[in-house]
């Protein structure tokens, strides 16, 4: 999958009004996650997406932050520059489009890590995660 493809589906799935404000999405959101995960998951998790977005995988802290799944989306809609409702339905697009460009298998592998809670971000997505 290429970059604009990525974004294309991103901006479709959020129903946002450019490519723009889809990358603004894809990048906190992303950020976020990798900051929850940690490093070595995050790479791993990007390994297989193009490198303009793999990039916002990639953080240079060893640890891993834990926060919820509300933190999660606070800080995305801080990330963003949105209200909170609209980062929740940016987030979950971008989601549901990684979990399309990744093996299934690894989108599991990302939800085992999480709490619980942060399941309502994954679960409906497509690319073998149960919908809701």
């Amino acid at each position: 999958m290429q970059t604009d493809d990525f974004l294309g589906q991103v901006q479709n799935k959020a129903q946002l009004p450019t490519l723009d404000a889809a990358l603004r999405a894809t990048r906190a959101t992303l950020e976020t996650l990798a900051e929850r995960l940690g490093p070595t998951e995050s790479r791993q998790l990007g390994a297989r997406l193009p490198p303009e977005i793999q990039e916002y995988l990639l953080i240079d802290r060893p640890d891993t932050e834990r926060f919820s799944s509300d933190e999660f989306l606070g800080r995305v809609s801080e990330r963003e520059g949105v209200d909170l409702p609209a980062s929740t339905h940016h987030a979950r697009a971008v989601i549901e489009v990684l979990a399309q460009s990744v093996p299934a298998t690894k989108m599991i592998d990302v939800l085992d890590r999480l709490p619980a809670d942060y399941a309502r971000l994954f679960i409906g997505t497509e690319g073998g995660m149960p919908n809701d």
